[in-house]
């Protein structure tokens, strides 16, 4: 389906033998099933995702799928790349070429990747208003000070899109590693952020996507989300509104 959503008469005229006019009489002899309920209306939308049958023949039988995966250094954020590995090459999963990103990591970057055919999904995750926060491990070149934290809390400026990014939270876990999480992601925002003490950032892991976390997932290897994981999205809105 080209659209996010069609009315249910025009889905029916574009994907059966029947016109718009005759939609009305399918419905009123109950021969219009939609996510295993008669259709009641003309006017009921129809997603990628609504499972649509018509006497007793499928239309629709799209799943979504949302799925995690742990990349490793070297994997491109990409669905497609003539040079290098992608994400989507590391992935076994029948609906895999409708798969996209939510979010991307850099090329050296590690740690959780969110993948999805469901572009609302992606869209509402991604939004700066549903300030999901983001967790990385962060390795750095020299000593860290108890000074970062207070700064990274105040927000740190950026001289070239004269922009201060929004709060974040540091937490020093020992000299040379932080635990960072953040609310937005700007270009190449960590790096940049711990340039402002002239310290290099030599790794970077992110473990943590509002509740969706890591945890103990193998590099290289994906899973399925949880119910509850695909939901904390829906729960991140409502508690930003």
């Amino acid at each position: 389906m080209k659209s996010n959503t069609y009315r249910l008469d025009r889905y029916i005229s574009q994907y059966s033998e029947y016109s718009q006019a005759d939609v009305r009489v399918l419905i009123a002899q109950k021969r219009i099933v939609l996510d295993g309920k008669p259709a009641d209306s003309i006017a009921q939308r129809v997603t990628k995702f609504t499972h649509v049958v018509l006497d007793g023949v499928c239309l629709n039988d799209t799943q979504p799928a949302y799925i995690m995966l742990n990349k490793p250094a070297g994997i491109v954020s990409a669905t497609q790349d003539q040079q290098h590995t992608t994400v989507l090459d590391l992935i076994e999963h029948p609906q895999k070429d409708e798969l996209h990103l939510v979010g991307r990591l850099d090329f050296n970057t590690t740690g959780l990747v969110l993948l999805t055919n469901d572009g609302r999904w992606s869209r509402r995750i991604s939004l700066p208003a549903t300030k999901l926060p983001k967790t990385y491990e962060v390795t750095l070149a020299q000593p860290l000070r108890q000074e970062y934290e207070a700064v990274f809390a105040a927000g740190v400026y950026f001289a070239y899109e004269n922009i201060t990014t929004q709060p974040a939270q540091l937490e020093i876990v020992s000299d040379y590693c932080a635990r960072l999480t953040l609310v937005e992601g700007k270009y190449h925002q960590v790096k940049r952020m711990f340039g402002v003490f002239d310290n290099e950032v030599t790794s970077l892991h992110r473990i943590s996507v509002g509740p969706i976390r890591l945890g103990d997932l193998a590099p290289g290897a994906t899973r399925p989300l949880s119910a509850e994981e695909v939901a904390c999205v829906d729960i991140a809105e409502a508690a930003n509104t």
